[in-house]
């Protein structure tokens, strides 16, 4: 993208440059290029001057259109700072209950995609809506947890530290078929999530 950006800047400035060109010069090389060809009026140097000022307008607009989308297809490191101290804030306390089917919960392998669509939904609208990773450390456990949050085009990267808790008193067993309590007890969980910059 940076290349397309230099290129349209560069073009405006070499039609900047054309439209600058005197007349009596442009007469000159035309002369001696073509001797019998007859002599251009003021008036088309007038037209020309214009046309090249318009292109150059044109490409400096696309120049500027071209930095605009660039900036809005990568992160910044500031965007991703806030948006991944808005997730942390966020996922901080955040509860949920398990199936009751497995002796413990699975969830925790589906906790990288949740940090990730955390950290993207608080991007902002400057912030593209992708291209951010949650890395786990390779010494993750079930209840306690590393991973290291980037975004495509920010330096900065975050430490995000998870620790999952039991809340036996959240646990929830719903009725059975035939009414009455029933037999499967869905246990709950609480998160506790903090976030800082660097490594872990």
């Amino acid at each position: 993208m940076s290349g397309m950006t230099a290129l349209s800047f560069g073009i405006a400035g070499v039609l900047l440059l054309a439209a600058c060109v005197k007349a009596d010069r442009v007469r000159g090389w035309r002369q001696s290029l073509n001797p019998s060809a007859p002599d251009l009026p003021d008036a088309a140097f007038v037209v020309g001057r214009g046309i090249f000022l318009i292109m150059a307008a044109v490409m400096v607009f696309e120049g500027f259109n071209l930095v605009r989308i660039s900036a809005d297809s990568e992160w910044s490191d500031a965007e991703l700072a806030s948006a991944v101290r808005q997730a942390a804030d966020d996922l901080d306390g955040w509860g949920y209950l398990d199936d009751g089917l497995t002796a413990d919960s699975a969830y925790f392998d589906s906790y990288e995609s949740l940090l990730e669509g955390k950290v993207i939904q608080y991007g902002g609208g400057g912030a593209p809506e992708s291209g951010v990773g949650a890395g786990p450390a390779g010494a993750n456990t079930d209840t306690d947890a590393y991973f290291m949050v980037r975004a495509n085009g920010a330096d900065a990267a975050f430490c995000t530290h998870i620790v999952r808790t039991r809340t036996p008193k959240n646990d929830y067993t719903p009725p059975g078929i035939a009414g009455g309590e029933g037999t499967i007890t869905q246990r709950a969980y609480r998160l506790a999530v903090t976030s800082k910059l660097g490594a872990c």
